[in-house]
């Protein structure tokens, strides 16, 4: 039996900001399935990371969006899996569409920030969310900003 660690696979996710309120859906598919999380998934090879972050975004949710800027990068180790994804995480302004559940997200709703907050089980997930949505309400974003805010590396 193999027991090196798995090769990291990168993956982007997307905190979708609209008035006030974070895009999630609900993982149709492990890790983590059942679960409410940001939009996301791996990038393409040959694909810049900002365009897998707005072709994810597009297929599990039906929204357009534009990028704001880089909130992080996290490491999402799921040993019990064998999987290691290195997920660069964008803040994204809402421009059209309605959430519909697709690709592999089982459902898909905006909602208020303190109720993704208490749906998000993932400690980073939610880190994520409440940096891009402070870094969005106070209208500083964009890579350097999003780097800067509070609770950041």
């Amino acid at each position: 039996m193999d027991s090196s660690p798995p090769v990291p696979v990168p993956c982007v996710g997307v905190v979708c900001l609209r008035d006030g309120e974070v895009l999630l859906i609900r993982r149709g598919r492990p890790p983590r399935m059942g679960e409410w999380s940001l939009p996301g998934g791996r990038i393409e090879p040959g694909e810049r990371a900002v365009d897998a972050a707005l072709r994810e975004l597009r297929e599990e949710t039906g929204v357009e969006a534009e990028i704001l800027g880089l909130v992080d990068v996290v490491d999402g180790l799921f040993p019990e899996h064998g999987r290691h994804y290195v997920l660069i995480d964008y803040a994204a302004r809402w421009i059209g569409g309605e959430p519909t559940a697709g690709d592999d997200a089982a459902e898909a709703a905006f909602v208020s920030v303190e109720e993704a907050l208490r749906r998000v089980d993932w400690d980073e997930t939610r880190r994520i969310i409440a940096m891009a949505a402070l870094a969005g309400a106070s209208g500083a974003v964009g890579p350097v900003s999003m780097a800067r805010a509070p609770g950041g590396r």
